[in-house]
């Protein structure tokens, strides 16, 4: 199974999220229910998702780890649920035991923000499924109190450039076969303000690369920043129109995929471009 396999002819894919946690930044605990997050799975491929990505580990600055067992546990029968309605999902986790789970329970796509870092067998285990990886930027994958800014030696862009590509390297070499590679830029891990519109203001650089392009920048801190530079109070969710208008221009430029939870506006805001791009004479 390749990454053409899971692409949409003529848009931009729509990734909506599921976060079966006690402690997201934006729904901590709102599905943290299997059946409520099933539930709402599936109510967001009824408003246009293409896949699902479904997490068990909250990866916010601050964040605690679980153990692998109690994420496990969180996102497998989900996914098997999901899979089993024919409904393609991808596993947000750092964990090589974790990742294998889920491809054993029907997953279509191993998603590592820690791209593939942070445990020494998620290569490996990325390798025997032989199904899509995305691998994601995160210049420092840290937890606690540790989290924060990183160093990116002056040039943000240089250096998500230069990581991504020794990520690649790691994967091929480890076996995974380079048809089932997409790479995320890492829009708000260990990333001021500024890191974030500048890799946005770069995305055409890395769309015109030879991985498809996830966009991950959905209720992210620097989109709420949008309304509170006019003095009003956010909340995660009051990011939403900000992250509809990245998911618009990113669309329209050529990217693979957004990772949104507003599936519905980021929906719409996909079809104008795919629109936009074809005269309109998309018909998806």
């Amino acid at each position: 199974m390749n990454v053409s396999s899971l692409t949409i002819p003529g848009r931009c894919l729509v990734m909506g999220i599921v976060n079966v946690t006690e402690d997201s930044f934006s729904d901590g605990g709102k599905y943290i229910d299997v059946d409520n997050a099933i539930a709402h799975a599936k109510q967001l491929v009824a408003a246009g998702a293409d896949m699902i990505d479904v997490g068990g580990e909250s990866t916010r600055p601050g964040a605690v780890r679980v153990d692998a067992s109690v994420e496990r546990d969180r996102v497998v029968p989900v996914i098997k649920a999901l899979h089993d309605a024919g409904i393609h999902t991808s596993v947000d986790t750092m964990r090589a035991s974790v990742a294998d789970a889920a491809a054993k329970a029907g997953v279509s796509m191993i998603n590592d923000v820690s791209g593939g870092l942070a445990d020494p067998d998620m290569f490996s285990v990325m390798a025997d499924s032989k199904i899509p990886v995305c691998l994601m930027h995160w210049r420092t994958v840290q937890f606690g109190d540790a989290a924060g800014q990183a160093d990116h030696g002056g040039d943000v862009v240089a250096d998500v450039h230069a990581v991504l590509d020794d990520l690649v390297n790691r994967a091929t070499k480890a076996g995974v076969a380079e048809d089932q590679i997409v790479l995320d830029p890492g829009l708000g891990f260990a990333k001021s303000r500024e890191d974030n519109w500048r890799l946005l203001q770069a995305l055409p650089e890395f769309i015109s690369g030879p991985f498809p392009i996830l966009v991950g920048a959905s209720r992210k801190r620097f989109l709420a920043g949008v309304r509170k530079e006019r003095g009003l109070d956010v909340t995660p969710i009051d990011a939403d129109p900000a992250t509809a208008a990245v998911t618009a221009v990113s669309a329209h430029m050529g990217a693979w995929g957004v990772r949104v939870h507003d599936v519905p506006v980021s929906r719409d805001a996909v079809d104008v471009a795919a629109l936009w791009r074809s005269g309109g004479t998309y018909n998806g």
